[in-house]
């Protein structure tokens, strides 16, 4: 066998071995190049045939990789950004229903301050839905790259799906959590119901629209307010799921999301009452809506964490726009732009401006997902199957 076979049967089995073990054309060129080094060229026979060896296999390896040769690849593909070095990038946006009308009011701000910091022109694909629909999506396969839900409960879910590192809460102030509200009670014109307290809504002859607490993480938030009505007030369990169940029954159907609910109750004039963020109550004012609605004294601290999913940005190399985007969200402009629409900031300079104490009320109890032993304590106690809420649907058949 002469010197070029030689040569050609131990690079060919060099780089066969690493195409097995990346599946990838391009990165094998590489590894077989950086190994071709360490030959020593000991006479210009040798280093002719071993350049002609190269030059045939990388002919070869072009041809796996379906002649795409301008392809980026790297052996570490988190380390290298590969969007940075577009004019223009794709970021992937996939949040909860009523969010929607604050990153609209958000996004181009930050894209106009990443242009002129960066001279790099951010294009958002946006998903809106259900924080728990959401959050399938995403363990399914929809490729966000940040993901804002209505609880951290969700997040975690994709966390343990494998595509968000543990420790995503450390990463951004606050514990992850961006935007924040409370419960509200909307009532018809003049409230011809009465309903002023959370207890009203157990009473016979009411009517309660709410969303499915299996599909929303609003929904989550008011089952919890209604439950933390009860434990806050004295109750124990055994009192919170008497109550709970009474309001249960007085629903007659659970929407898919809270802004499906909105429309149930508005649009569709469903219901004597409506279970719903605070936040929601203030856009639909703001639309011309003519509203009544209370703001419970007992309440609950409603927390909407925002995340970087790290698999997919890796992926997509939009990690350090995806970041940028995060940390826009806690700036004090776009925390105004969630104040305007009716989140309560969490900002601390803003919750202590006139305007923002003049916009939201203070709520004299409020409960926390602390109280109730955090979100897996939660979902295991009261939402995951067979627990308390499929326990008081199957009462209503």
């Amino acid at each position: 066998m002469s010197l070029w076979q030689r040569a050609l049967k131990r690079l060919q089995a060099m780089s066969y071995d690493k195409l097995l073990a990346y599946g990838n054309a391009k990165g094998d060129r590489i590894y077989a190049e950086r190994r071709t080094y360490r030959f020593r060229l000991n006479s210009l026979k040798s280093f002719v045939s071993l350049f002609l060896v190269g030059t045939v296999l990388s002919v070869a390896l072009a041809a796996c990789s379906g002649g795409t040769a301008n392809n980026s690849s790297s052996e570490t593909p988190s380390a290298t950004p590969v969007a940075a070095t577009k004019d223009n990038v794709e970021l992937t946006l996939v949040s909860f229903a009523v969010t929607k009308a604050a990153h609209e009011a958000i996004i181009p701000k930050f894209v106009e301050q990443w242009k002129k910091d960066h001279n790099q022109t951010v294009v958002f694909k946006q998903s809106y839905g259900g924080s728990g629909s959401q959050t399938r999506a995403v363990i399914d396969g929809l490729e966000a790259d940040v993901v804002h839900l209505a609880l951290a409960g969700d997040t975690s879910k994709i966390e343990k799906a494998g595509l968000i590192q543990p420790g995503w809460e450390k990463e951004v102030p606050n514990n992850g959590i961006v935007s924040k509200s409370v419960a509200a009670l909307v009532t018809r014109p003049g409230n011809p119901k009465g309903i002023k307290t959370w207890q009203d809504l157990s009473k016979d002859g009411i009517k309660l629209i709410t969303a499915d607490p299996k599909t929303s993480g609003v929904a989550r938030w008011n089952f919890l307010a209604l439950w933390n009505s009860v434990i806050k007030t004295g109750g124990d369990d055994a009192k919170a799921t008497e109550f709970v169940t009474k309001v249960y029954k007085n629903v007659p159907l659970l929407t898919k999301d809270a802004r499906e609910a909105t429309d149930a109750f508005f649009k569709q004039g469903q219901g004597d009452a409506l279970i719903n963020y605070e936040n929601e109550i203030i856009l639909a004012e703001q639309k011309g809506e003519k509203l009544t609605a209370i703001i419970p004294d007992v309440n609950i601290s409603i927390d909407n964490p925002i995340a970087v999913v790290d698999k997919n940005v890796d992926k997509h190399g939009t990690r350090e726009v995806a970041e940028g985007f995060v940390k826009y969200l806690y700036t004090p402009e776009a925390q105004q732009e969630f104040a305007k629409l009716g989140f309560r900031p969490v900002d601390d300079t803003l919750t202590l401006s006139k305007e923002v104490a003049d916009k939201f009320p203070k709520v004299k109890t409020l409960g926390t997902v602390a109280d109730f032993g955090g979100w897996d304590g939660i979902n295991k106690k009261f939402f995951a199957d067979g627990a308390i809420f499929d326990q008081i649907q199957a009462k209503k058949k």
